[in-house]
Order: structure tokens, then sequence, then C-alpha cells
């Protein structure tokens, strides 16, 4: 008989996977956590130098990505072809957001915050999930927000909520289109975390109430309790798991 651990399905040796926005907060924590886990990772972004020394520590590749450009989101999951031989977890996290009242919102900025956060996750979740339905297995980790399912309230977010709302029930379509191809693609939805985004409003005790206030857990996020839920959807724990949005928010969307 075969020992029985239910922490296997959590590994991921043998795998490989590219993970969006990696250069720093989130992002490269998410690396970590697969790598811990056994992947081989893909980092990915623009600060060169920050890819290059995390994949130094991980021991995995550093790709110099601009998501908004196609062609570099293409040379992205070549890249990692070329040095792994399959692409097996994409991880969609890159992203940009400011607050900016929608009466106040430039259009271009708004333009621009969905280039980044909808259209490359997009093009992304394509170019890589080409490769996976050749494979006929992959996980797709779209990071999208609870700003994605309710609106942020104090503090304006208009193009990054719409982009984020987007991108959840895209991943819903993607998940329709490719489950029966052995593709899963799912969310995970952040609450309040403190990152380079949201720097200037954890300094703000104002808004840290707001926080404290409303969430029904009391306080905001520790960017470790996001590993679990990232790790879930990236390996073959959530092997019945697609066109799932996970929010780890403390509540927030429960009320």
């Amino acid at each position: 008989m075969s020992e029985f651990d239910p922490l296997a399905p959590f590994r991921l040796d043998g795998r490989t996977a590219i993970v969006t926005g990696a250069s720093s907060g989130l992002g490269a924590r998410f690396a970590r956590v697969l790598a811990a886990a056994g992947a081989d990772v893909v980092l990915a972004a623009r600060r060169a130098d920050r890819i290059e020394a995390l994949a130094k520590e991980l021991d995995g590749l550093a790709v110099t990505c601009d998501v908004s450009d196609d062609a570099q989101c293409q040379a992205l999951v070549d890249a990692t072809v070329d040095r792994y031989g399959r692409v097996d977890v994409l991880v969609n996290n890159a992203g940009i957001g400011v607050p900016v009242p929608a009466e106040t919102e430039e259009i271009d900025h708004f333009r621009d915050t969905v280039a980044i956060n909808l259209t490359a996750s997009y093009l992304l979740a394509q170019i890589a999930g080409r490769r996976m339905l050749e494979q006929g297995r992959g996980s797709i980790v779209n990071v999208v927000s609870m700003l994605g399912m309710v609106g942020a309230g104090q503090i304006p977010f208009p193009s990054y909520a719409a982009s984020k709302g987007g991108l959840v029930n895209l991943t819903r379509e993607l998940a329709s289109e490719w489950a029966r191809r052995g593709v899963r693609v799912n969310a995970l939805a952040p609450g309040w975390f403190e990152s380079e985004m949201t720097a200037e409003m954890f300094a703000d005790e104002q808004s840290m109430n707001w926080v404290r206030r409303k969430a029904p857990i009391g306080r905001a996020g520790e960017p470790h309790e996001l590993d679990g839920a990232l790790l879930f959807l990236a390996s073959d724990a959530s092997s019945y798991v697609t066109g799932h949005i996970l929010a780890v928010d403390g509540g927030w969307t429960a009320v």
C-alpha cells in the first residue's frame, strides 16, 4: 500500500511556472512560493536587475518583459519553452493601479490600466494556453482583486476595478472553454495587502482605520496569507477546480 500523503498534490516538482510582475512585492513572493514547492520558475518584469537577482536566488530564469508589448509576451513564453521545454503554470500577476476619482481620471490612464491588467493577461493566457493545450494540461492563475467584485468605496479605483472585473469574468470564460482539454483557469482575489501600489494608503492612518472597521476580520492581510491560496490554485491540489475566484480578503466580499 502506498503511503498516504495529503500534501503531495501541492508539490510542483518537474513543473515550470511563469510569474509576471515578479520584480517585487507579491509577485516576487509568489515566485518564491512556487520555487519552494519544487517548480522551475521564470520571472518576468521590466526591472531586469531585480528579477535577475531573484532568479539567481531561486535558480530560475529571468526574462525582461513589458507585458504591454505583444512581442515581448510571445518572447517570454518562447524563452520558457526554450529553457524548460514546457509551460505548466502561468501566474498573471503584473498590474498597475492608482486611485483617481472617476470624474477627474484621464481616459488615457484608464486605457493604460486596462491594457496592463486585462489585455496583457489575456494575451499571455492565449500564448501560454496554446502550449498548455498541446501538452494536455496546465494551470493559469489570474491575480485579480476583490475590487473586481465590489466597489472600492472610500478609495476610488475606477480603472483598476473595471480591469480586474473584466479579468474575473475572463477567468470564467477561459475556464469554460479549456476545462475538457486539461487546462484549468482560476483567479486569486486579494483584499488589502501592502505593496508598492498600496504603500501610500498603508501609510495613512485614516485609511487603515477604515480597513480595520470594514473588514470582518478586522485588519489588512499579511503577504504570507496568500501563499497557500496561490499554491492551491497552481498545483494539482485544485485539480477539480476551474473558473473559481478565490477571495483572500478577510471577509470583505462576504458582507
